[in-house]
């Protein structure tokens, strides 16, 4: 099946009601076994809107970095938040999602007053600013596929970070995910304190 053209349908609807600015908002990571779970909040310019945005998943790499450099030079306003492994095993992934989305939003140098996310929820908003969830927004909506490649591009050079500073899991390849090589090197040393403990295998090992 052909791959959705995101379009800029629901934003232009918002303006036309007089909801201006409307911000896209997604999340990177919420499935891996290590690491934060990101979410991005971008207000695209109408008018300078990059070609080729895409949902990150469809992208690869070298596209995705081209496309955040383009997204962070031409949008109107975008902001990055994380929750980490401590929040996510204090609370769920769920909750953790909802709270960087959060943060996300109140970071936006220019103020949303209407939010179109990805998924099935709508995080809380500052007063005075609507949510619309959108069920595989980032293949439909432009602004949350720009979002969708914010956060997935910020996720992965955490992740490499982290790689450095944990040598032995290739968290630089996976990006913290459940790979059998992952799996295998959580046997042979352990957790470290970027692992989700109330995830998959690792609730066993918490146990």
């Amino acid at each position: 099946m052909a791959q959705p053209i995101p379009t800029f349908a629901l934003e232009r609807r918002a303006l036309k009601q007089g909801f201006a600015p409307v911000a896209g908002v997604d999340e990177a990571g919420r499935g891996p076994l290590a690491g934060p779970v990101v979410a991005a909040a971008v207000i695209l310019d109408p008018s300078a809107i990059p070609k080729g945005l895409a949902d990150s998943k469809v992208l690869d790499a070298t596209r995705r970095e081209e496309l955040y450099a383009a997204i962070t030079r031409s949008a109107l306003a975008c902001a990055i938040a994380s929750s980490g492994p401590l929040r996510i095993d204090a609370t769920d992934i769920r909750k953790a999602t909802l709270h960087a989305m959060s943060r996300a939003v109140a970071g936006l140098s220019l103020p949303a007053r209407h939010v179109l996310v990805d998924g099935r929820d709508v995080p809380p908003l500052p007063l005075g600013v609507s949510g619309e969830a959108i069920v595989d927004g980032d293949a439909l909506v432009l602004s949350i596929a720009a979002a969708s490649i914010l956060a997935k591009v910020h996720r992965d050079r955490l992740m490499v970070h982290v790689d450095a500073a944990h040598p032995g899991y290739g968290f630089a390849v996976h990006k913290g995910y459940g790979t059998k090589a992952h799996r295998e090197a959580i046997a042979a040393h352990g957790p470290c304190l970027h692992h989700r403990m109330t995830f998959g295998t690792l609730k066993a090992t918490a146990e």
